[in-house]
C-alpha cells in the first residue's frame, strides 16, 4: 500500500501578529561583514543560538555537532554570501536573551535555535520587535507562533502517524502506558486525539513511573482491557522491561501489537526480541545513513540525531536566500503549504509555527533491524479526486 500524504493544514484562526518596533529593515554599516563577501550585495546573516556553555556535557556536545552540521548545510549550498553567526543560549532564558540581542546586533535577519523552550520564550519578543523570524528546534508547541516556528521532531506527528496505519490495517482497541512526565502527557492527548479520529476505540491510557516495581499495576490494568495494539511511550532500558512486562500479564507481542513513539528510533531497540513486530513512526533509515555518512566523512564521527534539524534549517535558508534583503524570511515564504525536502524527508510549518513531517513507519524485525513497512510521502499534496 502506498502511504497517503499527511493531511492537508486545516484552516488556523488568525492570530494579530506583534508589530515590530524597531524592524531590521535594510543593512547597516555596522553590521558583520566579511572579506570575501560579494560587493554591493547585503549577506544573509544567520543567526545560530545554541547551548555551547550549557552545564550538561551532553547538551554542550549536542550543541558542537549542530553547529557543525549547519556549516556543513552551508558548505552544500555553495553561496558563498550566506554567514553564519554563532551567540551561546547558555543554561538561562537571560543568556538566551543575551545571545540573541547579540545577533540582532550584528544584522542577523533570522534565528535558528534556541533549544530549549524556556530560552524561546525569552528569546521570542526580542526577535519580534526587530522583524526578525525563529526557527527553533524546541519540541514545545506552546512558544510557536507569531514569529516563531517549530523544525523539531515533534512527537504528535509520530504518535498520529502510527496510529493511524495501525487502525488502518485492522487494529481497533488501543490502550497506551505513557510516563508521568511532560512528554508522557503530550502523547497521551495525541494518542487519545487519533485514535478518536480514526473511529476506534480507546481502552486505557495508563501512566507509569520509572521507579521500584511501579510498571507492575499500571501494565497488569492495561493489559486486561483486551487491547489489540498498546502504545508504549518509552525508549531505552525501560521499554526492554514494560515488553517482557507485557507477556507476562496475558499481552504478549504475539497477540497484541506494540506501537513506538520516535523514542523507538535507537538501534539498540531492534534487538529487543519481545518487541519484535512493533511498528513506529520515524524518518527511513536509509535518508538517516546518508547523512551519517556524509556528516563522518565531514568530521570523523557519527552525529547526533538533532544534528540534521541545523542542516535542514540552513538548507531552507538557503533556498530563500536569493530573496530581497529583510523580507527573504516572511510567513508567506516559511508558511508554504507544498513544504520543503530536507534530510529526514519533507516538512512544512503551518500557520501557528508548529510543523508537520513526512515520516515512515517501521517494523521491528526478528534480525534484530528496522524495516520500513509504509514509505515516508515525498508530497504534502493530495492526490486528485481524494
Amino acid at each position: 500500500m502506498k502511504a497517503p500524504p499527511p493531511p492537508p493544514v486545516a484552516p488556523v484562526p488568525a492570530v494579530p501578529a506583534t508589530t515590530p518596533t524597531h524592524p531590521l529593515s535594510g543593512d547597516q554599516s555596522n553590521f558583520l561583514k566579511l572579506s570575501n563577501m560579494q560587493n554591493g550585495q547585503t549577506p544573509v546573516r544567520v543567526g545560530v543560538l545554541l547551548p555551547f556553555s550549557n552545564g550538561a556535557a551532553g547538551t554542550r556536545a549536542l550543541s558542537a555537532s549542530m553547529m557543525k552540521a549547519a556549516e556543513l548545510a552551508l558548505f552544500d549550498a555553495g553561496n558563498s554570501n550566506i554567514v553564519l553567526i554563532s551567540a551561546d543560549e547558555g543554561s538561562t532564558p537571560e543568556t538566551a536573551a543575551a545571545g540573541a540581542r547579540s545577533l540582532l546586533a550584528q544584522g542577523a535577519e533570522i534565528i535558528i535555535g534556541p533549544l530549549f523552550s524556556q530560552s524561546v520564550t525569552a528569546v521570542a519578543p526580542i526577535a519580534r520587535d526587530r522583524a526578525v523570524p525563529v526557527i527553533s528546534f524546541s519540541t514545545d508547541r506552546s512558544v510557536a507562533g507569531d514569529g516563531v516556528y517549530l523544525l523539531s521532531f515533534q512527537p504528535e506527528i509520530a504518535v498520529q502517524r502510527v496510529v493511524a496505519y495501525a487502525a488502518a490495517h485492522g487494529h481497533s482497541a488501543f490502550a497506551a502506558l505513557v510516563p508521568e512526565t511532560a512528554y508522557g502527557r503530550i502523547v497521551g492527548k495525541a494518542f487519545e486525539d487519533e485514535v478518536k479520529l480514526v473511529g476506534a476505540k480507546v481502552t486505557d491510557v495508563e501512566k507509569f513511573t520509572p521507579a521500584g516495581d511501579a510498571l507492575a499495576e499500571p501494565v497488569h490494568s492495561v493489559a486486561q482491557t483486551n487491547p489489540d495494539a498498546i502504545m508504549i511511550a518509552q525508549g531505552g532500558p525501560l521499554l526492554k522491561e514494560i515488553a517482557p512486562a507485557l507477556a507476562g500479564v496475558g499481552a504478549p507481542n504475539s497477540r497484541v501489537k506494540y506501537l513506538g513513539t520516535g523514542l523507538w528510533d535507537d538501534p539498540s531497540i531492534a534487538r529487543e526480541p519481545m518487541l519484535a513486530g512493533g511498528w513506529f513512526a520515524a524518518p527511513a533509515p536509509e535518508v538517516e545513513k546518508a547523512f551519517d555518512a556524509k556528516y563522518r566523512a565531514a568530521f570523523g564521527q557519527s552525529p547526533p540525531q538533532l544534528a540534521t534539524l541545523s542542516y535542514d534549517a540552513v538548507s531552507l535558508i538557503a533556498l530563500l536566500a536569493p530573496g530581497t534583503p529583510y523580507k527573504r524570511f516572511t510567513p508567506t515564504a516559511l508558511v508554504d503549504p507544498n513544504g520543503f525536502s530536507g534530510v529526514d524527508g519533507i516538512f512544512r510549518f503551518n500557520p501557528d509555527g508548529t510543523s508537520d513531517r513526512g515520516l515512515a513507519v517501521l517494523s521491528v524485525e526478528q534480525d534484530g533491524s528496522f524495516r520500513v513497512i509504509d514509505p515516508a510521502p515525498t508530497t504534502f499534496q493530495q492526490p486528485k479526486g481524494s
